[in-house]
């Protein structure tokens, strides 16, 4: 059920430039929040490093090199309810701080996976980051939406989430130049390493080239979580949960459909995304001549294009309505992702660099669309829709599935196409449900 806008907002809609996005006199804790999205962007995308290095060093097939994404994107499934109990019961600030001790937690296991050349363990590292990184996009994505003009809630969860590319650009360099040695012997190199009894010094190099990196920034996400913790956060008058007061409740939101559509789309957006962006570098190292660090680079374009794309896109909410763009740039990117599969190459590289722009707004929009009208049971729909992030764990192995039986990593490329099919048919729905039943300009 959709709560319709009171009079006063349809007439000021954000075409007029009334209503305020930021949350005036209260940007520290809105931008210490903000810098979350950054971290996880980077953790995020330093997996689509690990796909490549991990197929490498471990010597794994294309389906079990994506399980990467699996591992992290399952803890998303995992935490996104719990979060929403715990914070639904302490607060935004309680999942914030939680959400990042057990992110960083996750990080320092990569010392011990590297030291033992376990998968595994690599794997149930990479699952706690990704249970970490659910309880922070559960408090931070409805924090955000909700901290101001509810009216704004759209471009102020775009502003925040346009410092998600930095981050994704920022993690898909690190791992470039820290984690990719660029070595990369032949055939014949690699039996003559064999034969000299180097081979295995050599695979456990690269698995090691790894734990620096996450030491690190494991290191900086707890050094984060105490500044969250000595911070004085507001309440959120817009959650309608204060002290005494019903916080809502899953039976409720079972009468919601536009939740369960935007839970929907949000599995096809971030099943697309990832499982078009992990297979870039294996795409390109089949089809092109192109080295693998030259494959990373045309990942950070991509990563950059996506940052460009959400700087352009958010002030253009302005005049065009959120779920008409989401829709349209919807049918790009699934003819970019046709492009892809029909013609395997540069080409194809190029289309899925381009579709970054397209995908910009997607995640943000979706997220406070599906938010809208969820009064007091905000932080549980909240949680369903990263519980949704699942997508990213369960659409690159299908990819990567199709890429092995056909031998053809372009036709793994119709998986996203499509996700972003669906992610069109939310966008057109919300449009045309919020125009006739509410009137709303969103």
């Amino acid at each position: 059920m959709q709560i319709s806008a009171p009079a006063t907002q349809k007439k000021n809609s954000p075409v007029s430039g009334r209503h305020p996005v930021f949350p005036v006199g209260r940007m520290l804790p809105f931008l210490l929040v903000t810098v979350l999205f950054f971290l996880w962007g980077m953790s995020n995308n330093l997996t689509d490093i690990l796909v490549q290095q991990f197929r490498k060093s471990l010597e794994l097939s294309p389906f079990s090199a994506q399980l990467v994404q699996t591992a992290n994107f399952f803890g998303y499934c995992c935490m996104a309810i719990p979060a929403g109990l715990v914070m639904r019961r302490w607060g935004y600030k309680t999942g914030m701080v939680g959400g990042l001790v057990l992110f960083g937690a996750g990080m320092l296991l990569f010392l011990p996976a590297a030291m033992h050349d376990q998968y595994v363990l690599f794997l149930i590292a990479l699952f706690t980051v990704g249970c970490g990184a659910s309880v922070l996009e559960t408090a931070a994505n409805p924090f955000i939406a909700q901290f101001g003009d509810p009216v704004t809630s759209e471009q102020r969860l775009n502003f925040s989430q346009s410092f998600n590319p930095p981050g994704t650009v920022a993690g898909v360099l690190v791992g470039t130049y820290f984690i990719f040695s660029g070595v990369e012997p032949g055939p014949a190199q690699i039996e003559h390493m064999k034969l000299a009894g180097t081979y295995k010094a050599y695979l456990h190099g690269e698995v090691m080239r790894v734990v620096p990196t996450y030491l690190v920034f494991g290191l900086v996400v707890l050094l984060w979580a105490f500044v969250l913790l000595r911070t004085k956060f507001p309440e959120i008058q817009a959650e309608h949960e204060g002290e005494g007061e019903n916080h809502g409740s899953f039976a409720e939101l079972v009468r919601m459909p536009a939740i369960w559509f935007a839970v929907a789309a949000n599995f096809c957006n971030v099943g697309a995304q990832i499982s078009s962006w992990s297979s870039l570098i294996p795409y390109m190292k089949q089809y092109t001549a192109v080295s693998e660090r030259t494959a990373a680079h045309y990942l950070t374009i991509l990563l950059v294009t996506m940052m460009v794309g959400r700087f352009v896109s958010t002030p253009l909410m302005r005049y065009i309505r959120p779920s008409l763009m989401l829709g349209v740039y919807g049918v790009c990117n699934a003819a970019l992702m046709l492009v892809t599969v029909l013609r395997p190459g540069m080409l194809g590289a190029w289309s899925v660099v381009a579709s970054g722009f397209f995908i910009s707004i997607m995640f943000p929009t979706i997220f406070a669309l599906g938010l809208k009208g969820l009064g007091r049971n905000t932080k549980l729909g909240g949680s369903l829709l990263v519980m949704a992030m699942v997508g990213g764990a369960i659409c690159p192995p299908i990819s990567g599935l199709i890429a092995r039986q056909t031998h053809s990593l372009a036709l793994g490329y119709i998986v996203p196409m499509i996700g972003f099919i669906g992610v069109s048919i939310f966008g057109f729905y919300q449009r045309s449900q919020r125009t006739l039943l509410s009137g709303d300009v969103y």
